[in-house]
This record gives C-alpha cells, sequence and structure tokens, in this order.
C-alpha cells in the first residue's frame, strides 16, 4: 500500500494523500489554522523537517526554530496522534487563528503529552504556525524502568548509566 493511501496521521480519517500529503509537500496551501497544525503534525510523524521549519513564521521578532533539535524530536519519537481541542477563528476567511491540541508520542521509552495553544497567522495567503504557549503534563513511562546498571536499551553494549541514562 503507498505512502499516500494510508489513514492520515492527524487523525482526520481521510487519507494522508487527501489530508496532509498536499500542504507537507506544497502542492496546495492549507485553507485553515487547524488543517495546517494537522499537516505539521504528519510532519513530524513523517520526518518532514523542511515542511515543519518552512510553515513557521520567521523574522527580526520571531524565534529561529532548531533544524537539529526538531529533526531529533521528530526522528527519536514514536507517535501515538494528534487530539485538536479547541480552535478559536482561524478559517480561510481569517487572518489569525488558535489551535489547542494536544500530541502523544513516546520518546526514550517516556509516553508524553504535547499540550499546547498554538497562534497561527495568514501572511500572504499563506497560514504560518507563529507561537506557542506549552501546558506542562506529567511524564509516564512506557514500560518498566532500566536499571543504572543494566545493558542500554539503545543497543549500544553500554551500560544504561553511562549511555542514554546520563
Amino acid at each position: 500500500m503507498k505512502t499516500s493511501d494510508r489513514v492520515c496521521p492527524c487523525g482526520s480519517g481521510k487519507t494522508y494523500g487527501e489530508c496532509c500529503e498536499p500542504v507537507i509537500k506544497g502542492t496546495r496551501l492549507a485553507a485553515t489554522a487547524e488543517e495546517l497544525m494537522r499537516a505539521r503534525y504528519s510532519a513530524y510523524e513523517k520526518h518532514e523537517i523542511d515542511f515543519i521549519i518552512n510553515s513557521c513564521e520567521h523574522g527580526e521578532d520571531v524565534n529561529e526554530i532548531d533544524r537539529d533539535a526538531t529533526r531529533t524530536w521528530s526522528e527519536d519519537s514514536t507517535w501515538h496522534g494528534l487530539k485538536i481541542l479547541r480552535t478559536e477563528k482561524g478559517t480561510a476567511a481569517d487572518t489569525e487563528g488558535v489551535v489547542e491540541f494536544e500530541a502523544v508520542y513516546t520518546r526514550k521509552g517516556l509516553r508524553d503529552v504535547h499540550h499546547e495553544t498554538g497562534v497561527f497567522k495568514k501572511i500572504d495567503g499563506k497560514w504560518l504556525y507563529s507561537s506557542g504557549n506549552l501546558k506542562t503534563t506529567t511524564v509516564v513511562r512506557d514500560g518498566r524502568k532500566v536499571g543504572r546498571n543494566e545493558p542500554c536499551p539503545c543497543g549500544s553494549g553500554k551500560k544504561y548509566k553511562a549511555c542514554c541514562g546520563r
């Protein structure tokens, strides 16, 4: 089965090819702030780092996104799903919008929920991620705790305390 025919990671229920892929590949623009947020989530799962960076607002007053950290988070995480909690404005007729969402993922054996209220702006007819406000959550271990002197689960052959446990 082609990637385009699989269910879209964003949870819309559509296929990836009819949902987020055209936005990520640049064959069409996101019509709403929520659609851009869904495409950004799918881009994290698909490791489409250029899209993640290019879908952010750029300028002097905007923090630059760290490409390496974004790539590491994308590639080192197992993505479990996106839940849109609420939206404010952000329609095709608006120039600003807010999308509150939760993205569930596991990284280094810890399951976490990235809960954020994202602010989006439409600049020159294109929706962009502008800024976000993170909500803190409790991180839950996904599996048993690895002992300090046990072999590291990453497969390096080192003890956990000398590898990923630092």
